[in-house]
């Protein structure tokens, strides 16, 4: 459906039941793209998310000579003519990529034009994407010798990059701001004319490169696990092809598992989500949230519930925007790195729930948020971050009047379209069947 500026949440006045279908991972589906174009044989995504971040993703590939055939309606893209991709070599033009405000795509492209044999490449996005971290991987990149031009400020988009560059040897990457840096270069690590060693400055989320180096082996190369102990982590990636699968299942997104794993906490009842693996069965660490759901089922009334969200930030807004509704203060920490995501996370939530007339205390790596009664016809503004939208769709999704009538309005509810774009779709079909 065709979602208005403003959106009035309707709340649920009977407990959610019935089974909600998710999207593909976002994760895996940029990630599966851009080993599918790394690889030499065609390969099919089926289950793939169809959303902003993934088609723009698909559309710069396209640009870059791959055949990308995408079925929505199936749920499946096809990737072909590897060996007929990037610039020819007497293209004069930088060819144009558009990444938008997705973080996946501006960091893996950014690392596939580096990996390209040839061609010269501008990459930029949005004005948010403009001061998103980028400067670790272009350093590295630079290092491992590809000739890199920032076009605007040192350190950030729009960038120029010239293929057929990329040679082996040992770099040193800070990823701490974000393992999307240190997911990009491995990934495109194998492609090297040498074998290169990446050596981790810094601390990084370890569940994403997790599913990176997993996903890797199943696109035909395995690279030796780190000492996740020594002082510095490192990475030994030799050069080799990549022996893709004809066809790869994504797996449902466990961060959009998140809102309707939290729905029945705020509504009551339960719900189903088909497809979508226990935590430590699939690729995804945000499937943890679900024990975390289970730690709030279980907390005694009025004592503080601390929950540690390095390995899961994704998830830590849909905790924070139902915090109100809990019986007792909230402490959610580890969220120092989502200061730099589509937008201020941190400070975004605390304005956000200070908005509904709640206690919160904002540290750098950390907020509080002790329960006050809710006030009511406030609109809640995004950032134009979907996190924000499916978050507080959710607590909105509670009748604090007790009647059924709307009492919280979510700002630009289109701004889903990134990651989910029938959230709301589905969210109110669950409260038309309950």
């Amino acid at each position: 459906m065709t979602l208005p500026d403003f959106l009035p949440v309707i709340p649920f006045t009977r407990p959610v039941r019935g089974s909600a279908i998710l999207p593909g991972s976002k994760s895996l589906t940029n990630r599966a793209l851009l080993l599918a174009a790394l690889a030499e044989t065609p390969v099919t995504l089926t289950g793939a998310l169809f959303s902003e971040d993934t088609q723009l993703m698909a559309a710069a590939l396209r640009a870059i000579g791959f055949q990308v055939e995408a079925d929505a309606a199936a749920g499946t893209v096809h990737l072909s003519g590897q060996h007929q991709a990037y610039a020819e070599t007497n293209s004069a033009d930088p060819i144009p990529l558009f990444v938008g405000l997705a973080g996946t795509a501006a960091r893996f492209l950014t690392a596939l034009c580096a990996a390209a044999p040839r061609g010269t490449y501008r990459i930029d996005g949005v004005a948010q994407m403009r001061k998103r971290p980028m400067r670790p991987l272009i350093e590295a990149l630079r290092t491992l010798g590809v000739p890199i031009t920032c076009l605007g400020e040192e350190g950030f988009f729009p960038l120029e990059i010239k293929g057929g560059f990329l040679r082996g040897g040992t770099v040193s990457l800070d990823a701490s701001e974000s393992s999307q840096l240190l997911s990009a270069l491995l990934m495109i690590a194998p492609r090297s004319r040498e074998p290169i060693t990446v050596a981790l400055v810094g601390s990084v989320r370890w569940t994403f490169v997790e599913m990176t180096l997993r996903l890797m082996a199943e696109f035909g190369v395995t690279l030796p696990r780190p000492d996740t102990h020594a002082a510095t982590m490192s990475f030994a990636v030799p050069s080799q092809p990549y022996c893709a699968p004809a066809t790869y299942v994504i797996e449902p997104d466990a961060t959009a598992a998140s809102y309707f794993q939290t729905l029945p906490l705020v509504v009551g009842g339960s719900l189903e989500l088909p497809g979508l693996r226990p935590p430590g069965a699939g690729l995804q660490g945000d499937s943890a949230y679900l024990e975390v759901v289970r730690r709030v089922q279980a907390r005694p009334p009025g004592k503080r519930l601390d929950e540690d969200f390095h390995e899961i930030s994704d998830t830590f807004l849909t905790l924070a925007a139902i915090a109100p509704l809990l019986k007792g203060p909230t402490h959610i920490s580890g969220i120092a790195h989502t200061r730099k995501q589509e937008t201020d996370r941190v400070a975004g939530m605390a304005r956000e729930l200070r908005r509904l007339g709640q206690d919160v205390i904002e540290e750098h790596d950390s907020l509080t948020i002790t329960p006050r009664p809710l006030r009511q016809d406030q609109v809640i503004e995004t950032y134009g971050d979907h996190r924000f939208a499916m978050s507080f769709g959710i607590l909105g999704s509670y009748d604090l009047r007790g009647d059924g009538t709307p009492w919280l309005t979510i700002k630009d509810p289109g701004c889903c379209a990134k990651t989910f774009p029938h959230f709301f779709t589905l969210l109110d079909t669950l409260r038309r069947a309950s």
